[in-house]
């Protein structure tokens, strides 16, 4: 229908936070995620400390620290053709392999991308937790950071994590009362492209390479990619055009539970939300789940009994190593589509 429905929960938000103070465990636990959560550094040292002891945890408890991803790097900057890469907070520290395999991606279309040093955090965990004044100073950090290479010619700034892309295209309107940055902010908003916007002009041959069998695939369009992006069918159709079959999947406006930091501020209800939609995906006997979003793939992650990936990563092509039943090809030849 149109509404916005973002902005008038930024809205109902503070209208809850002046009428009905949250406890005192709850404002610590808001806390806590904000002071962890949007800073990759501290989340890294934790996933590490969890990693050390992982063995020595019961097993409901060991689902929740994620193993250390396979990386494969980032290629050399060769192109002319540049973009902007949001390397963001909580992905750069579980599952910095989703921003490599992008950037491999876009190398082999003549596109070299770039993360900004001093960028960080897009500022929507604040936002989501009502400390919307924390989240602008994010805003403006990042604006800040991408400010030069949007002066010198960079063609869009890329975001794989789609939770952060509907945040980042509201700068316009969050910082509208920010003479500094309002203009700014709007511009960046406008720049921001989701990596299927991208791919979907560019001439995809190269990565259009059917593998050698039949392999069935649930893709799970996030909430923020189908209802705040509003780019449903997007993915999907890119992933068939490369020679992916996916399969049917019932409920697909249904939500997994991850929302942000809802699962884990209300793990009973994600919980349930997360088991309905793990029973759909998996209807079709899928060899593995793709994505859109790091706190979709990180939460169905921990339950999902095939692997739970984001959808770069099936076009960038290094996780058949994974498969080897899937290609006839030796180990060691390149393994792209």
């Amino acid at each position: 229908s149109g509404v916005q429905y973002g902005r008038l929960l930024d809205i109902g938000r503070s209208t809850l936070a002046t009428r009905q103070p949250r406890k005192v465990s709850e404002r610590v636990a808001h806390w806590l995620l904000r002071k962890l959560v949007a800073h990759p550094r501290r989340l890294s040292t934790l996933l590490a400390l969890g990693r050390a002891v992982r063995g020595f945890l019961p097993t409901p408890m060991r689902t929740l620290v994620p193993t250390v991803p396979k990386r494969w790097g980032w290629p050399a900057r060769r192109n002319t053709r540049r973009m902007l890469l949001l390397a963001g907070c909580a992905q750069s520290a579980l599952a910095p392999n989703i921003n490599e395999a992008c950037a491999r991606v876009f190398d082999r279309l003549g596109i070299t991308l770039v993360e900004a040093v001093q960028a960080g955090c897009c500022g929507a965990l604040s936002q989501h937790l009502s400390a919307s004044e924390e989240a602008r100073q994010f805003m403006r950090r990042n604006i800040d950071a991408w400010w030069p290479y949007v002066e010198d010619g960079v063609e869009a700034i890329v975001i794989t994590a789609s939770g952060c892309m509907t945040t980042v295209k509201e700068y316009g309107y969050l910082l509208r009362g920010d003479p500094r940055y309002a203009e700014k902010a709007k511009h960046i908003g406008a720049l921001c492209l989701d990596p299927s916007e991208v791919l979907a002009v560019e001439d995809l041959e190269e990565l259009a390479r059917p593998i050698a069998a039949p392999m069935p695939i649930a893709f799970h369009a996030p909430c923020s990619l189908q209802h705040g992006l509003r780019l449903s069918g997007t993915v999907e159709k890119l992933l068939r055009g490369c020679g992916f079959y996916l399969t049917a999947i019932d409920e697909q406006h249904m939500c997994c539970g991850s929302a942000g930091t809802y699962s884990l501020l209300h793990p009973r209800f994600a919980g349930q939300l997360r088991r309905r939609k793990l029973k759909s995906l998996c209807a079709g006997s899928p060899v593995l789940i793709a994505t859109a979003n790091i706190g979709c793939l990180s939460f169905l992650q921990q339950r999902s009994s095939v692997p739970v990936m984001h959808w770069i990563e099936l076009l960038d092509g290094n996780f058949v190593t994974d498969f080897p039943h899937l290609n006839p090809r030796p180990v060691g030849e390149d393994y792209s589509f």
